[in-house]
């Protein structure tokens, strides 16, 4: 049976703030659809995604709002997006800010997952929703993308709009061009290829107003500690990799602590790793080769602290590891590639 994942509970939060704008009685709503006062006071905590879609349903009914998910776009606060969030807050431009919604969505929920596509002189910021209720879906969409562009907008303290603002959906009865280009401030075309926000290319270059290398730095290995707790229904490989990167922050660790984690001995976990036709060795420098290029890419660190970070005694041990892969010294790579990061 297919699962639809989990949702964060700041996610939901906007919900019901748009509700009780609307004057409904938010209790009634929560005991409604089975969400307790404890679960949303924990803003850490993340429940199964089809109560999400049964608050959201509940609403939509009960409301009356054609627009319910685009609206309660208004409410989206740094919270919302989890460590993600804060994350964005920090960066030092709107593309670098861009950047980090991919591999950080997962935190804020299993609803969908996000493109950054460049074409020509703009990008396609793409939302993919898992959702397929064509109600739920359709008010979702609208949400993301009206949160994503309200959000930049605070980030950057700005009034931009994208060029424009693409949806799969055709526009719903009871709704006009005008209700959404109020909210976008441009043209909202339906009936699209995908779900997207067009952002100028020149919008990249737009820095946020409370950039902080250090705390990004910070919030970012945060984040990748979340992530890798987040692998309950992923593959051994994957969850290897996840333990991997838990342990790599206190040296490079023994196989027999990453078997520990799985109940396994080394042997038994090379065998099923074998079985999966990978190794653990592989894994491992697949890992830092990822992280690797993470750090060069999006942290100002040196290269001897990268070194350290991902368990190699010396920096000329790093720098054989990456030319093999890559053909380039760190060095090298971060000067060719960090102007180019979307």
């Amino acid at each position: 049976m297919l699962t639809l994942g989990y949702t964060s509970v700041p996610a939901l939060i906007k919900y019901l703030r748009h509700a009780e704008r609307l004057g409904l009685d938010v209790e009634a709503v929560r005991t409604a659809v089975g969400i307790s006062a404890e679960d949303l006071a924990d803003n850490g905590k993340r429940i199964p995604s089809e109560l999400h879609e049964r608050l959201l349903s509940h609403l939509l009914e009960i409301s009356g709002d054609p627009l319910f998910g685009m609206r309660s776009a208004q409410f989206v606060q740094p919270g919302y997006w989890s460590v993600l969030g804060y994350i964005t807050m920090n960066c030092a431009t709107l593309g670098e800010a861009m950047s980090r919604i991919v591999p950080y969505e997962k935190l804020v929920g299993d609803m969908g997952t996000s493109q950054l596509l460049a074409a020509g002189d703009h990008v396609k910021l793409v939302w993919n929703c898992r959702h397929e209720r064509p109600d739920i879906r359709r008010h979702m969409v609208e949400g993301v993308l009206a949160s994503w562009m309200l959000y930049a907008r605070w980030i950057a303290d700005m009034d931009k709009s994208p060029r424009e603002v693409w949806m799969q959906h055709a526009r719903p009865d009871g709704t006009t061009q005008a209700d959404y280009e109020a909210v976008f401030g441009c043209p909202v075309l339906f009936e699209q290829p995908c779900n997207a926000l067009l952002v100028p290319m020149d919008y990249l270059a737009i820095p946020l107003r409370q950039a902080d290398a250090n705390l990004l730095r910070t919030l970012e290995e945060h984040a990748l500690t979340l992530m890798a707790g987040l692998d309950d229904n992923e593959p051994l490989p994957q969850r290897v990799k996840n333990a991997l990167r838990l342990l790599l922050k206190d040296g490079l660790p023994r196989k027999e602590k990453v078997a520990e984690k799985f109940h396994m001995t080394v042997r038994t976990l090379q065998r099923h790793l074998q079985n999966a036709g990978t190794s653990y060795q592989e894994i491992l420098d697949q890992l830092r080769q990822e992280l690797a290029e993470h750090y060069l890419l999006r942290s100002d660190l040196a290269i001897e602290d990268i070194a350290s970070y991902l368990g190699f005694t010396e920096a000329r041990s790093l720098h054989r590891s990456f030319k093999a892969r890559t053909g380039m010294t760190p060095g090298e790579y971060r000067e060719r590639h960090k102007g180019n990061l979307l």
